[in-house]
């Protein structure tokens, strides 16, 4: 198994409470980090047919069959479960008890937080990230073979065609997940659906416009999409909130959860059709957007990533607020950096010293070289040093 930064957090949170719900996307490495860690606890998962159905029609007897606890997969399939198991673990004392696993993002943690309030840390395991890569040494030196192939464990510990595996993803998991919890009838319409929400990604979202190149109404869309991000196949990037007396678009920005299900649903097979293909520059600061986001969530942080645009195009890609500092982020996919690079993060600096209440404003590049440098006071780094 490739060593995830997740590890220690999950251990340290065994300590201190007596469930632990571990989330994320299917296929990200949930089932195999809980049981790398705790190879001696009990497994079951509610995928089985037969398990499912007695954890939900018995959840008493289900769990007695676990006097020290146990780990339970897509533990979301039988929601009876939770309120049971506020019961066995309040009556037991024992930390570290049971762990909980699931792919459905708001479903699951709907249900947690309303019956094991207090009871259970929640753990988000995204796709691998580069810093894991880097680790097990299996980090290319062109940034375009991970455009394509994404960032899911499997395409790294076994010899797999990445385009092969991440269509039969989509087919296996994405399609049937998503038909599962909104009932979808029209699945040519919803496999457009897809296709075009891919093509979007890392820019911002007009559901009126996606709703009309789909053939849905706006209803329809937001639905959709409602469920792809429940199944953690996309995620949003808010506007920041601070207007700097601008006038701001207050439209998220969208991005794909997994940059190789972007490239596969836009039917790109090899990476010398990502260097030349138009959404390269998308595509790659999905990349980075995702990387940011996966080292917050890494580290157990609750800070939303931000982005910034005003009414007439100043835009920097990420924004990250932490207590009374603030950091901005350009995103650029070129092997070098030009002069005009810079330009866009000089004029939020300007607005974010001379109208912002920050105790210090930091700016920084990534970009798709492999040279560390500072230049015009921004922290200038290549992106195999996320």
């Amino acid at each position: 198994m490739i060593p995830r930064l997740a590890a220690p957090r999950v251990l340290r949170l065994l300590e201190g409470f007596p469930v632990v719900t571990v989330t994320g996307p299917r296929q990200s490495g949930k089932t195999t980090l809980v049981r790398t860690l705790l190879p001696h606890k009990p497994y079951v998962t509610l995928e089985s047919p037969a398990q499912r159905e007695f954890a939900r029609l018995r959840p008493a007897e289900f769990l007695r069959q676990f006097p020290g606890g146990a780990v339970i997969d897509e533990a979301q399939n039988a929601p009876e479960l939770f309120s049971e198991l506020q019961g066995v673990v309040d009556a037991s004392g024992q930390m570290g008890q049971f762990v909980l696993t699931g792919s459905q993002n708001l479903t699951l943690l709907s249900r947690v937080t309303q019956s094991l309030a207090g009871r259970t840390a929640l753990v988000e395991l995204l796709p691998l990230s580069m810093a894991e890569l880097r680790g097990a040494g299996l980090l290319e030196a062109d940034y375009a073979s991970h455009l394509l192939k994404g960032f899911f464990p499997a395409i790294y510990s076994r010899s797999l065609e990445p385009h092969e595996w991440l269509q039969g993803y989509l087919v296996t998991y994405a399609e049937r997940d998503a038909r599962q919890l909104a009932a979808i009838q029209d699945l040519s319409a919803f496999q457009r659906f897809l296709k075009l929400t891919a093509a979007r990604t890392g820019q911002l979202l007009n559901m009126q416009s996606l709703g009309s190149d789909v053939g849905v109404a706006d209803k329809t869309v937001k639905h959709w999409l409602s469920i792809l991000e429940t199944c953690y196949l996309i995620h949003f990037v808010r506007p920041h909130v601070a207007n700097f007396g601008k006038r701001l678009v207050k439209m998220p920005k969208l991005y794909m959860t997994d940059v190789g299900l972007a490239a596969a649903l836009m039917d790109i097979h090899t990476e010398s059709e990502i260097r030349s293909h138009p959404l390269r520059g998308a595509l790659f600061e999905t990349l980075v957007v995702n990387e940011l986001m996966k080292t917050r969530v890494n580290q157990g942080l609750r800070e939303p990533l931000h982005f910034w645009r005003d009414n007439i195009g100043t835009e920097v890609d990420v924004v990250m607020e932490r207590g009374t500092e603030i950091a901005a982020v350009e995103i650029k996919s070129g092997p070098t950096v030009a002069s005009d690079a810079f330009r866009q993060l000089g004029k939020w600096h300007k607005y974010a010293t001379e109208r912002g209440r920050f105790s210090a404003v930091h700016l920084g590049l990534v970009y798709g070289g492999h040279t560390r440098f500072t230049r015009e006071g921004v922290n200038v780094l290549p992106w195999s040093d996320l």
